[in-house]
């Protein structure tokens, strides 16, 4: 007689599949809870400790772990010499070994989890039994996931056993699950430690879906997302309506809602491929959205939209005039929802948390060819108090302008300007390999009145070419890094036009 041990915690099917085993004339082994949940459902169970001749002890850490059912899992069958070291020692084999684990990620997800709670739903038994059958899997049929119980009861329905290649393909769910598991597990461990760079870097994601395409038509590509809380993050976002989400509009819609945290007032960003193409900030949604329009209203066609307040109906009426590709909000009336549907290629996307600021633990990963790159991610503003280093100081609404200039130009490709006031981008130069290149562009492709505007520069200028230019399109007050070999000639120059300088002390490259 063919024998399964079987001991989980998701009892999700399993007094089903159990059944459907025992009627194929298979011996069920279990422990614990299982073997009680079994039991009550009529089922004939034999406890493991009755195979073992051993008690579960220490509450229950210890009840596998013995030769007489790791020799009954790990024995292969075409070696003879297995097969009469199990005869001599009373061992007989297991043919199924249906586990799975101790719910460790649902634990730590808990509000103030203690360590102790952590510490004790880490699995061992299970993890040593699943790789023990997934070693074997020539001889032994090993299932992690609820899902697989049906493949392997029509299996043996239709051919009285489970495939060779379907053995190996439950094997490797196990290695990749257990993997998962142990990752999980060391991450929430080191990072009570505060070490974002060990010796080892070992990271766990699962899918959330595959993609029709990557960057590129193509380039295949999928999304995964982080084997942990997630909350205010894309990974958490429910798509209302509209196609699926592509690479890029996951990647821009990404970038605009990392930029959408530095603001709490109501706010619009509007970003094309990565970059903002309009912020606006106002006394309601509509009023922002309507700022973040004005300042590049080509850009923003076929752009993604992210708002941190309900999107209402006066704002999806806006919206509803050009064509955009994602709308991503805390929320929508029903009436503005049922506005926005109306066209059926926008995708309409909620997401809870939108305001929460970053993981303390996350970071920014950047795969290179043979490894990858990993920092903090860019939170902080300012490196201190803001300088002034002109003959003019800035006016309480121009400190205003450049603070906010400041919030938009972090988010923007280097080298990076944005002109703005103090609640709306008048223009944004990204991604030039050139400071005056990107000042330029902004200047010459701007749709607004530039005259009494400020200016960000996510890092210091090498010449004082950008001030000048600055200064005869009307900028009146600047912001910077600060920290060139030239910053006395850039400070003269603002002097002789009679702008406001302030430097930050902090860069911000993004690349």
């Amino acid at each position: 007689m063919k024998r399964a041990l079987i001991s989980v915690s998701d009892k999700t099917g399993i007094v089903s599949f159990a059944r459907k085993l025992i009627e194929m004339d298979v011996e069920i082994l279990s422990t614990g809870g299982t073997a009680k949940r079994l039991r009550d459902s009529g089922l004939k169970v034999i406890d493991v400790s009755e195979v073992t001749e051993f008690p579960e002890c220490l509450d229950g850490r210890v009840k596998t772990l013995h030769p007489k059912i790791h020799g009954g899992i790990l024995a292969r069958r075409d070696k003879e010499s297995h097969m009469s070291q199990l005869t001599d020692l009373g061992i007989d084999t297991i043919d199924f070994v249906i586990i799975n684990l101790y719910p460790f990620k649902e634990t730590i997800e808990k509000e103030n989890v203690s360590l102790a709670d952590a510490i004790e739903n880490i699995d061992i038994g299970g993890p040593t039994m699943l790789r023990s059958a997934a070693k074997n899997y020539q001889d032994v049929t090993v299932i992690v996931d609820p899902t697989d119980y049906d493949v392997v009861i029509e299996s043996l329905k239709t051919t009285g056993e489970v495939s060779l290649d379907k053995k190996y393909d439950l094997a490797l769910k196990v290695f990749k699950h257990t993997a998962e598991y142990d990752t999980l597990i060391a991450t929430y461990l080191r990072e009570r430690t505060g070490d974002k760079y060990p010796e080892t870097l070992t990271l766990a994601y699962e899918k959330v879906q595959d993609l029709r395409y990557g960057e590129n038509p193509h380039q295949t590509a999928a999304f995964y997302r982080e084997v942990k809380k997630t909350s205010g993050t894309l990974a958490d976002a429910v798509q209302l309506h509209g196609k699926e989400l592509s690479f890029n509009n996951i990647n821009d819609a990404n970038g605009a809602l990392d930029l959408l945290k530095e603001f709490s007032e109501p706010t619009i960003v509007a970003v094309k491929h990565t970059n903002p193409c309009g912020v606006g900030s106002g006394i309601d949604l509509y009023d922002a959205y309507t700022k973040a329009y004005e300042c590049d209203p080509q850009s923003i066609f076929g752009g993604i939209i992210a708002a941190n307040r309900e999107v209402d109906v006066k704002t999806a009426e806006e919206i509803n005039k050009i064509f955009i590709e994602i709308v991503i909000a805390p929320s929508y009336s029903e009436a503005a929802l049922e506005i926005l549907m109306k066209k059926k290629n926008i995708r309409l996307m909620t997401l809870e948390g939108i305001l929460d600021g970053y993981d303390q633990h996350a970071v920014d990963i950047k795969k290179v060819s043979g490894g990858i790159l990993v920092q903090d991610i860019n939170r902080e503003l300012n490196s201190g108090d803001l300088e002034v280093v002109t003959e003019r100081i800035p006016t309480e609404n121009e400190m205003k302008a450049l603070e906010f200039a400041w919030k938009v130009c972090k988010h923007t490709k280097s080298n990076g300007i944005v002109l703005s006031n103090k609640n709306q981008t008048l223009s944004i130069g990204p991604g030039q390999v050139s400071r005056i290149w990107a000042l330029n562009n902004a200047i010459r492709n701007s749709f607004m009145d530039l005259s009494n505007s400020v200016m960000a520069s996510d890092a210091f200028f090498p010449f004082e070419d950008c001030v000048k230019t600055a200064a005869e399109a009307g900028v009146k007050a600047i912001i910077q890094p600060g920290g060139s070999k030239n910053d006395a000639a850039s400070i003269e120059m603002a002097n002789k036009y009679g702008i406001a300088m302030v430097f930050t002390g902090m860069r911000h490259f993004k690349h």
